[in-house]
Protein backbone atom coordinates (compact mmCIF):
# COMPACT_ATOMS: atom_id res chain seq x y z
CA UNK A 1 0.00 0.00 0.00
CA UNK A 2 1.11 3.58 -0.63
CA UNK A 3 3.47 5.09 1.93
CA UNK A 4 0.91 7.78 2.70
CA UNK A 5 -1.33 5.12 4.09
CA UNK A 6 1.10 3.00 6.13
CA UNK A 7 1.21 5.55 8.94
CA UNK A 8 -2.18 4.26 9.98
CA UNK A 9 -1.22 0.56 9.81
CA UNK A 10 -1.04 0.12 13.60
CA UNK A 11 -4.53 1.44 14.23
CA UNK A 12 -5.86 -0.57 11.30
CA UNK A 13 -4.37 -3.77 12.77
CA UNK A 14 -6.04 -3.02 16.08
CA UNK A 15 -9.35 -2.55 14.29
CA UNK A 16 -9.01 -5.60 12.06
CA UNK A 17 -10.00 -8.26 14.61
CA UNK A 18 -13.19 -6.46 15.62
CA UNK A 19 -14.08 -5.69 12.00
CA UNK A 20 -13.66 -9.32 10.95
CA UNK A 21 -15.64 -10.54 13.96
CA UNK A 22 -18.62 -8.38 13.02
CA UNK A 23 -18.39 -9.28 9.34
CA UNK A 24 -18.28 -12.98 10.26
CA UNK A 25 -21.50 -12.61 12.25
CA UNK A 26 -23.21 -11.02 9.28
CA UNK A 27 -22.11 -13.83 6.97
CA UNK A 28 -23.32 -16.48 9.42
CA UNK A 29 -26.73 -14.84 9.57
CA UNK A 30 -27.07 -14.83 5.82
CA UNK A 31 -26.02 -18.46 5.62
CA UNK A 32 -28.89 -19.37 7.81
CA UNK A 33 -31.44 -18.04 5.97
CA UNK A 34 -22.69 -1.47 -27.93
CA UNK A 35 -19.03 -1.44 -27.50
CA UNK A 36 -16.80 1.10 -25.67
CA UNK A 37 -14.98 3.68 -27.79
CA UNK A 38 -11.54 2.14 -27.59
CA UNK A 39 -9.56 -0.81 -26.27
CA UNK A 40 -7.73 -0.39 -22.99
CA UNK A 41 -5.70 -3.62 -22.81
CA UNK A 42 -3.69 -5.72 -25.24
CA UNK A 43 -2.25 -8.51 -23.11
CA UNK A 44 -4.44 -11.44 -22.09
CA UNK A 45 -4.78 -11.20 -18.33
CA UNK A 46 -7.34 -12.63 -15.94
CA UNK A 47 -8.92 -10.63 -13.11
CA UNK A 48 -11.32 -11.80 -10.41
CA UNK A 49 -14.27 -9.54 -9.55
CA UNK A 50 -16.12 -10.26 -6.31
CA UNK A 51 -19.51 -8.65 -5.81
CA UNK A 52 -23.29 -9.01 -5.97
CA UNK A 53 -25.71 -9.91 -8.76
CA UNK A 54 -26.59 -6.21 -9.07
CA UNK A 55 -23.58 -5.42 -11.27
CA UNK A 56 -21.97 -8.82 -11.87
CA UNK A 57 -24.15 -9.66 -14.84
CA UNK A 58 -23.18 -11.85 -17.83
CA UNK A 59 -23.74 -9.09 -20.43
CA UNK A 60 -21.36 -6.76 -18.59
CA UNK A 61 -18.68 -9.43 -18.32
CA UNK A 62 -18.94 -10.34 -22.00
CA UNK A 63 -18.75 -6.72 -23.16
CA UNK A 64 -15.78 -5.98 -20.87
CA UNK A 65 -13.83 -8.97 -22.18
CA UNK A 66 -14.59 -8.01 -25.77
CA UNK A 67 -13.53 -4.38 -25.27
CA UNK A 68 -10.52 -4.97 -23.01
CA UNK A 69 -9.10 -8.22 -24.32
CA UNK A 70 -8.77 -9.65 -20.82
CA UNK A 71 -10.47 -12.50 -18.99
CA UNK A 72 -12.93 -11.20 -16.41
CA UNK A 73 -14.19 -13.71 -13.86
CA UNK A 74 -17.27 -12.76 -11.86
CA UNK A 75 -17.96 -14.22 -8.42
CA UNK A 76 -21.40 -12.98 -7.29
CA UNK A 77 -22.74 -13.64 -3.80
CA UNK A 78 -25.13 -12.12 -1.28
CA UNK A 79 -24.07 -8.78 0.19
CA UNK A 80 -22.93 -9.98 3.63
CA UNK A 81 -21.21 -13.04 2.13
CA UNK A 82 -19.08 -11.01 -0.29
CA UNK A 83 -18.07 -8.59 2.46
CA UNK A 84 -17.01 -11.45 4.69
CA UNK A 85 -15.00 -13.15 1.94
CA UNK A 86 -13.27 -9.96 0.85
CA UNK A 87 -12.35 -8.99 4.41
CA UNK A 88 -11.04 -12.43 5.29
CA UNK A 89 -9.17 -13.14 2.07
CA UNK A 90 -8.01 -10.25 -0.14
CA UNK A 91 -6.33 -12.81 -2.44
CA UNK A 92 -9.77 -14.08 -3.42
CA UNK A 93 -10.38 -11.01 -5.60
CA UNK A 94 -8.70 -8.29 -7.61
CA UNK A 95 -11.69 -5.95 -7.59
CA UNK A 96 -14.60 -5.75 -5.20
CA UNK A 97 -17.99 -4.32 -6.18
CA UNK A 98 -20.63 -3.53 -3.61
CA UNK A 99 -21.98 -0.51 -1.70
CA UNK A 100 -20.41 2.30 0.26
CA UNK A 101 -21.48 0.87 3.62
CA UNK A 102 -18.83 -1.83 3.12
CA UNK A 103 -15.96 0.68 2.91
CA UNK A 104 -15.28 1.24 6.61
CA UNK A 105 -15.17 -2.52 7.45
CA UNK A 106 -13.02 -3.26 4.38
CA UNK A 107 -10.59 -0.43 5.07
CA UNK A 108 -10.31 -1.43 8.73
CA UNK A 109 -9.58 -5.04 7.74
CA UNK A 110 -6.69 -4.03 5.45
CA UNK A 111 -8.23 -5.91 2.53
CA UNK A 112 -8.23 -3.00 0.07
CA UNK A 113 -5.53 -0.61 -1.10
CA UNK A 114 -5.69 3.01 -2.12
CA UNK A 115 -6.80 3.82 -5.67
CA UNK A 116 -4.61 6.39 -7.43
CA UNK A 117 -6.95 9.14 -8.61
CA UNK A 118 -4.44 10.14 -11.31
CA UNK A 119 -4.96 6.74 -12.98
CA UNK A 120 -8.72 7.29 -13.30
CA UNK A 121 -9.17 8.59 -16.84
CA UNK A 122 -12.53 10.26 -16.30
CA UNK A 123 -12.15 11.71 -12.82
CA UNK A 124 -12.81 15.24 -14.08
CA UNK A 125 -16.14 14.08 -15.54
CA UNK A 126 -17.43 12.60 -12.28
CA UNK A 127 -20.35 14.66 -11.00
CA UNK A 128 -20.52 16.45 -7.61
CA UNK A 129 -22.37 13.72 -5.68
CA UNK A 130 -19.15 12.05 -4.51
CA UNK A 131 -17.10 15.25 -4.55
CA UNK A 132 -19.31 17.61 -2.52
CA UNK A 133 -22.26 15.46 -1.49
CA UNK A 134 -24.84 17.40 -3.49
CA UNK A 135 -26.16 17.18 -7.04
CA UNK A 136 -27.97 20.51 -6.59
CA UNK A 137 -27.48 23.44 -4.19
CA UNK A 138 -30.71 22.73 -2.29
CA UNK A 139 -30.25 18.94 -2.13
CA UNK A 140 -30.33 17.19 1.24
CA UNK A 141 -27.02 15.62 2.22
CA UNK A 142 -28.77 12.75 3.97
CA UNK A 143 -27.87 11.21 7.32
CA UNK A 144 -25.07 8.68 7.72
CA UNK A 145 -22.08 8.06 5.48
CA UNK A 146 -22.75 10.18 2.42
CA UNK A 147 -20.12 8.90 -0.07
CA UNK A 148 -18.09 12.12 -0.15
CA UNK A 149 -17.34 11.63 3.56
CA UNK A 150 -15.50 8.33 3.01
CA UNK A 151 -14.07 8.62 -0.51
CA UNK A 152 -10.68 10.24 0.10
CA UNK A 153 -7.85 8.76 2.13
CA UNK A 154 -6.39 11.36 4.45
CA UNK A 155 -2.70 11.83 5.34
CA UNK A 156 -3.18 9.89 8.57
CA UNK A 157 -4.75 6.94 6.75
CA UNK A 158 -8.31 7.72 7.79
CA UNK A 159 -11.24 8.24 5.43
CA UNK A 160 -12.49 11.79 5.10
CA UNK A 161 -13.82 14.73 3.09
CA UNK A 162 -10.59 16.53 2.18
CA UNK A 163 -9.64 15.76 -1.41
CA UNK A 164 -6.39 13.85 -1.91
CA UNK A 165 -4.85 11.83 -4.75
CA UNK A 166 -5.86 8.58 -3.04
CA UNK A 167 -9.35 7.13 -2.91
CA UNK A 168 -10.87 4.21 -1.04
CA UNK A 169 -13.19 3.37 -3.94
CA UNK A 170 -14.05 4.23 -7.53
CA UNK A 171 -17.35 6.14 -7.70
CA UNK A 172 -19.47 4.48 -10.37
CA UNK A 173 -23.04 3.09 -10.12
CA UNK A 174 -25.47 4.50 -7.58
CA UNK A 175 -29.15 4.92 -6.89
CA UNK A 176 -31.74 5.65 -4.26
CA UNK A 177 -33.71 2.74 -2.80
CA UNK A 178 -37.04 2.44 -1.10
CA UNK A 179 -39.70 -0.24 -1.27
CA UNK A 180 -41.78 -1.75 -4.03
CA UNK A 181 -45.48 -2.53 -3.86
CA UNK A 182 -47.92 -4.39 -6.08
CA UNK A 183 -50.49 -1.91 -7.35
CA UNK A 184 -52.92 -4.74 -8.12
CA UNK A 185 -53.24 -5.07 -4.34
CA UNK A 186 -52.21 -1.69 -2.92
CA UNK A 187 -53.67 1.48 -4.41
CA UNK A 188 -50.97 3.69 -5.95
CA UNK A 189 -49.78 6.51 -3.73
CA UNK A 190 -48.41 9.91 -4.69
CA UNK A 191 -44.64 10.41 -4.87
CA UNK A 192 -43.19 12.44 -1.97
CA UNK A 193 -46.70 13.10 -0.61
CA UNK A 194 -48.53 9.94 0.43
CA UNK A 195 -46.06 7.10 -0.20
CA UNK A 196 -44.37 6.40 3.13
CA UNK A 197 -41.81 4.07 4.66
CA UNK A 198 -44.46 3.50 7.33
CA UNK A 199 -46.29 1.22 4.90
CA UNK A 200 -43.72 -1.51 5.66
CA UNK A 201 -45.05 -1.80 9.21
CA UNK A 202 -48.68 -0.94 8.48
CA UNK A 203 -51.02 -3.59 9.96
CA UNK A 204 -53.00 -3.62 6.69
CA UNK A 205 -50.17 -5.56 5.04
CA UNK A 206 -49.38 -7.93 7.91
CA UNK A 207 -48.05 -11.27 6.70
CA UNK A 208 -47.26 -9.92 3.24
CA UNK A 209 -44.13 -7.83 3.93
CA UNK A 210 -40.58 -8.68 2.82
CA UNK A 211 -37.35 -7.08 4.06
CA UNK A 212 -33.80 -7.23 2.67
CA UNK A 213 -31.63 -9.37 4.96
CA UNK A 214 -28.70 -7.00 5.46
CA UNK A 215 -28.00 -5.21 8.74
CA UNK A 216 -26.62 -2.05 7.11
CA UNK A 217 -29.55 -1.81 4.69
CA UNK A 218 -32.66 -3.49 6.07
CA UNK A 219 -32.03 -1.88 9.43
CA UNK A 220 -32.46 1.59 7.90
CA UNK A 221 -35.57 0.55 5.98
CA UNK A 222 -37.13 -0.53 9.25
CA UNK A 223 -35.85 2.40 11.29
CA UNK A 224 -37.41 4.79 8.76
CA UNK A 225 -40.58 2.70 8.74
CA UNK A 226 -41.07 2.53 12.51
CA UNK A 227 -40.37 6.25 12.86
CA UNK A 228 -42.78 7.12 10.03
CA UNK A 229 -45.48 4.99 11.63
CA UNK A 230 -44.92 6.63 15.03
CA UNK A 231 -43.67 3.44 16.68
CA UNK A 232 -40.24 4.88 17.56
CA UNK A 233 -38.30 8.13 17.33
CA UNK A 234 -34.58 8.65 16.70
CA UNK A 235 -32.41 11.76 16.97
CA UNK A 236 -30.15 10.69 14.10
CA UNK A 237 -31.33 7.80 11.95
CA UNK A 238 -27.86 7.57 10.38
CA UNK A 239 -26.10 7.12 13.71
CA UNK A 240 -28.27 5.06 16.03
CA UNK A 241 -27.12 4.65 19.62
CA UNK A 242 -27.35 1.35 21.49
CA UNK A 243 -30.48 2.64 23.21
CA UNK A 244 -31.96 3.53 19.81
CA UNK A 245 -31.15 0.06 18.51
CA UNK A 246 -32.70 -1.60 21.56
CA UNK A 247 -35.83 0.51 21.11
CA UNK A 248 -36.03 -0.32 17.40
CA UNK A 249 -35.59 -4.07 17.79
CA UNK A 250 -38.07 -4.30 20.63
CA UNK A 251 -40.69 -3.05 18.16
CA UNK A 252 -39.43 -5.25 15.33
CA UNK A 253 -39.33 -8.46 17.34
CA UNK A 254 -42.89 -7.84 18.52
CA UNK A 255 -43.97 -7.41 14.90
CA UNK A 256 -42.11 -10.55 13.86
CA UNK A 257 -43.77 -12.54 16.62
CA UNK A 258 -47.09 -11.32 15.25
CA UNK A 259 -46.03 -12.76 11.84
CA UNK A 260 -46.03 -9.33 10.25
CA UNK A 261 -43.01 -10.17 8.08
CA UNK A 262 -43.32 -12.90 5.46
CA UNK A 263 -39.60 -13.25 4.84
CA UNK A 264 -36.14 -11.74 4.50
CA UNK A 265 -34.50 -11.91 1.08
CA UNK A 266 -30.77 -12.18 0.37
CA UNK A 267 -30.54 -11.41 -3.36
CA UNK A 268 -32.39 -9.55 -6.11
CA UNK A 269 -33.61 -12.79 -7.76
CA UNK A 270 -35.04 -13.89 -4.41
CA UNK A 271 -36.84 -10.57 -3.98
CA UNK A 272 -38.37 -11.04 -7.43
CA UNK A 273 -39.61 -14.51 -6.45
CA UNK A 274 -41.15 -13.12 -3.25
CA UNK A 275 -43.30 -10.70 -5.25
CA UNK A 276 -43.89 -12.91 -8.30
CA UNK A 277 -45.32 -15.77 -6.22
CA UNK A 278 -47.56 -13.50 -4.16
CA UNK A 279 -45.66 -14.23 -0.97
CA UNK A 280 -45.44 -10.47 -0.43
CA UNK A 281 -47.31 -7.43 -1.73
CA UNK A 282 -44.82 -4.88 -0.38
CA UNK A 283 -41.12 -5.15 0.44
CA UNK A 284 -37.66 -3.63 0.45
CA UNK A 285 -36.55 -3.59 -3.17
CA UNK A 286 -33.69 -2.67 -5.47
CA UNK A 287 -34.38 -1.16 -8.88
CA UNK A 288 -33.36 -4.25 -10.96
CA UNK A 289 -35.97 -6.31 -9.11
CA UNK A 290 -38.71 -3.79 -9.90
CA UNK A 291 -37.59 -3.66 -13.54
CA UNK A 292 -37.64 -7.46 -13.77
CA UNK A 293 -41.13 -7.74 -12.29
CA UNK A 294 -42.47 -5.05 -14.59
CA UNK A 295 -40.97 -6.98 -17.50
CA UNK A 296 -43.05 -9.96 -16.36
CA UNK A 297 -46.20 -7.83 -16.40
CA UNK A 298 -46.41 -7.60 -12.61
CA UNK A 299 -47.28 -3.97 -11.74
CA UNK A 300 -44.81 -3.06 -9.02
CA UNK A 301 -44.20 0.60 -8.20
CA UNK A 302 -40.88 1.72 -6.69
CA UNK A 303 -42.02 4.19 -4.04
CA UNK A 304 -40.77 7.76 -3.58
CA UNK A 305 -41.32 8.06 0.20
CA UNK A 306 -42.28 11.42 1.63
CA UNK A 307 -39.62 10.90 4.33
CA UNK A 308 -36.89 10.58 1.69
CA UNK A 309 -34.96 7.70 0.14
CA UNK A 310 -32.28 5.41 1.46
CA UNK A 311 -29.32 6.30 -0.75
CA UNK A 312 -26.49 4.03 -1.77
CA UNK A 313 -23.38 4.41 -3.82
CA UNK A 314 -21.64 1.59 -5.59
CA UNK A 315 -17.98 1.13 -4.74
CA UNK A 316 -15.31 -0.58 -6.79
CA UNK A 317 -12.33 -1.40 -4.59
CA UNK A 318 -8.84 -2.65 -5.33
CA UNK A 319 -7.60 -5.64 -3.35
CA UNK A 320 -4.55 -5.07 -1.18
CA UNK A 321 -3.13 -8.27 -2.73
CA UNK A 322 -3.54 -7.07 -6.32
CA UNK A 323 -0.18 -6.16 -7.91
CA UNK A 324 1.69 -6.12 -11.21
CA UNK A 325 -0.13 -6.82 -14.46
CA UNK A 326 -3.32 -7.71 -12.59
CA UNK A 327 -3.30 -4.28 -11.00
CA UNK A 328 -2.87 -2.62 -14.39
CA UNK A 329 -5.78 -4.68 -15.75
CA UNK A 330 -7.88 -3.75 -12.72
CA UNK A 331 -7.37 -0.05 -13.50
CA UNK A 332 -8.29 -0.73 -17.13
CA UNK A 333 -11.52 -2.39 -15.97
CA UNK A 334 -12.30 0.52 -13.62
CA UNK A 335 -11.79 3.02 -16.42
CA UNK A 336 -13.90 0.88 -18.74
CA UNK A 337 -16.82 1.16 -16.31
CA UNK A 338 -16.79 4.93 -16.79
CA UNK A 339 -16.27 4.79 -20.58
CA UNK A 340 -19.93 5.06 -21.62
CA UNK A 341 -21.41 1.68 -22.55
CA UNK A 342 -21.62 0.24 -19.00
CA UNK A 343 -23.41 3.33 -17.67
CA UNK A 344 -25.96 3.12 -20.47
CA UNK A 345 -26.49 -0.59 -19.80
CA UNK A 346 -27.18 -0.20 -16.08
CA UNK A 347 -29.43 2.82 -16.75
CA UNK A 348 -31.89 0.31 -18.24
CA UNK A 349 -32.25 -1.29 -14.82
CA UNK A 350 -32.74 2.08 -13.16
CA UNK A 351 -29.17 2.77 -12.00
CA UNK A 352 -27.09 5.89 -12.51
CA UNK A 353 -23.40 6.34 -13.35
CA UNK A 354 -21.07 8.97 -11.91
CA UNK A 355 -20.28 10.54 -15.32
CA UNK A 356 -23.65 10.24 -17.08
CA UNK A 357 -22.93 12.53 -20.02
CA UNK A 358 -20.48 9.98 -21.44
CA UNK A 359 -23.16 7.29 -21.30
CA UNK A 360 -25.78 9.51 -22.90
CA UNK A 361 -24.32 8.86 -26.36
CA UNK A 362 -25.01 5.13 -25.87
CA UNK A 363 -28.68 5.70 -25.00
CA UNK A 364 -31.66 6.66 -27.11
CA UNK A 365 -33.19 10.06 -26.42
CA UNK A 366 -36.27 8.29 -25.04
CA UNK A 367 -34.11 6.32 -22.60
CA UNK A 368 -32.22 9.39 -21.42
CA UNK A 369 -35.38 11.42 -21.00
CA UNK A 370 -37.10 8.70 -18.96
CA UNK A 371 -34.27 7.45 -16.75
CA UNK A 372 -32.34 10.68 -16.12
CA UNK A 373 -34.72 13.55 -16.82
CA UNK A 374 -37.91 12.10 -15.32
CA UNK A 375 -39.91 12.73 -18.51
CA UNK A 376 -42.66 10.48 -19.92
CA UNK A 377 -41.34 7.55 -21.96
CA UNK A 378 -41.66 8.48 -25.64
CA UNK A 379 -41.62 4.78 -26.58
CA UNK A 380 -41.73 1.42 -24.86
CA UNK A 381 -38.37 0.85 -23.15
CA UNK A 382 -36.63 -2.45 -22.55
CA UNK A 383 -34.69 -3.50 -19.48
CA UNK A 384 -31.30 -5.22 -19.42
CA UNK A 385 -33.05 -8.52 -20.14
CA UNK A 386 -34.47 -7.18 -23.41
CA UNK A 387 -38.07 -7.31 -22.14
CA UNK A 388 -40.29 -4.24 -22.06
CA UNK A 389 -40.05 -2.81 -18.55
CA UNK A 390 -41.41 0.69 -19.22
CA UNK A 391 -44.56 1.35 -21.19
CA UNK A 392 -44.85 4.37 -23.48
CA UNK A 393 -46.15 7.37 -21.55
CA UNK A 394 -44.98 6.16 -18.13
CA UNK A 395 -43.06 8.53 -15.86
CA UNK A 396 -40.38 7.28 -13.49
CA UNK A 397 -41.70 7.47 -9.95
CA UNK A 398 -39.70 10.05 -8.03
CA UNK A 399 -38.81 12.05 -11.11
CA UNK A 400 -35.42 13.04 -12.43
CA UNK A 401 -31.94 12.10 -11.24
CA UNK A 402 -31.52 15.48 -9.55
CA UNK A 403 -34.94 15.30 -7.90
CA UNK A 404 -34.35 11.81 -6.52
CA UNK A 405 -30.86 12.57 -5.20
CA UNK A 406 -32.10 15.79 -3.64
CA UNK A 407 -34.33 13.70 -1.38
CA UNK A 408 -32.06 11.26 0.45
CA UNK A 409 -33.06 10.64 4.07
CA UNK A 410 -30.16 8.34 4.96
CA UNK A 411 -27.27 6.57 3.25
CA UNK A 412 -26.34 2.92 3.68
CA UNK A 413 -23.91 3.17 6.59
CA UNK A 414 -21.72 1.08 8.87
CA UNK A 415 -22.46 3.08 12.03
CA UNK A 416 -20.18 3.37 15.08
CA UNK A 417 -22.70 0.97 16.66
CA UNK A 418 -22.19 -1.44 13.72
CA UNK A 419 -21.05 -4.40 15.88
CA UNK A 420 -24.03 -4.12 18.18
CA UNK A 421 -26.49 -3.57 15.31
CA UNK A 422 -25.26 -6.74 13.57
CA UNK A 423 -25.79 -8.73 16.76
CA UNK A 424 -29.31 -7.36 17.23
CA UNK A 425 -30.19 -7.84 13.56
CA UNK A 426 -29.53 -11.56 13.68
CA UNK A 427 -31.30 -11.92 17.00
CA UNK A 428 -34.27 -10.38 15.21
CA UNK A 429 -33.94 -12.62 12.13
CA UNK A 430 -33.75 -15.77 14.25
CA UNK A 431 -36.39 -14.77 16.82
Amino acid sequence: MDSKVTSASLSKKLNRRQALKSIGKAAAGVASLSSAPYVFAKQKTSIKVLGTHVTLQPQIREQAMQDLGIDVNFHPKGSAAVLQKASMNPRSFDLYEQWSNSIRPLWASGSIQAIDKKRISYWDEINPLCKTGKVAPDAKLGAGDAPYKILHIQKDGSLGENHTDQMSFLPYVHNVDSFGYNTNIISPGEAYKTESWGWLVDPRYAGKVGIVNAPTIGLFDLALATQAQGLAKFNDVGNLSKDDIDKLFKVLIELKNQRHFSGFWNSVPESVDFMRTGRVVIQSMFSPGVSSLNGMGIPVTFAAPKEGYRGWHGVMCLSSACQGRNKDAAYEYMNWWLSGWPGAFIARQGYYISNPQRSKQHMTQAEWDYWYEGLPAATNLTGTDGKISVQKGNIRNGGSYVKRFSNVAVWNTAMPSYDYSVQKWYEFISS
